[in-house]
């Protein structure tokens, strides 16, 4: 069947919590608190799992605003996103940060990894 003619299944526009979690830059536990809180809406499954909507996440991430958050706890999600494995310069554009700067900050924070490819 192709592409274009399969049904819709409704949970194809879900997250895991884990995906969440990584979007957010938290942990499952988290993401978990924050449904029983109320800050998000998780969705059952038939199998009892939770997953959570595209869009309500997307809202959740529009919510936040830069106001709500210290120096020091953005400061804190920079080295998390980059001990995860990102690059300075997607860190930095994450923040509305030049590369530079970005890479002054993490240097105070934790080892940079080496810039050089191994040949």
């Amino acid at each position: 069947m192709p592409l274009n003619d399969r049904p819709l299944n409704p949970y194809d526009d879900l997250l895991r919590p884990r995906e969440v979690a990584e979007i957010f830059g938290v942990r499952t536990t988290t993401i978990a608190r924050w449904a029983r809180e109320g800050r998000i809406t998780a969705v059952p499954t038939p199998g009892g799992h939770r997953r959570y909507r595209r869009a309500d996440v997307q809202t959740l991430l529009d919510a936040r605003t830069d106001a709500d958050v210290s120096p020091a706890a953005r400061e804190q999600d920079a080295v998390r996103l980059y001990e995860m494995g990102w690059s300075i310069r997607r860190v930095a554009q994450e923040f509305g940060m030049s590369y530079g700067a970005m890479r002054r900050l993490l240097g105070r924070h934790v080892r940079l990894r080496d810039r050089r490819r191994a040949g």
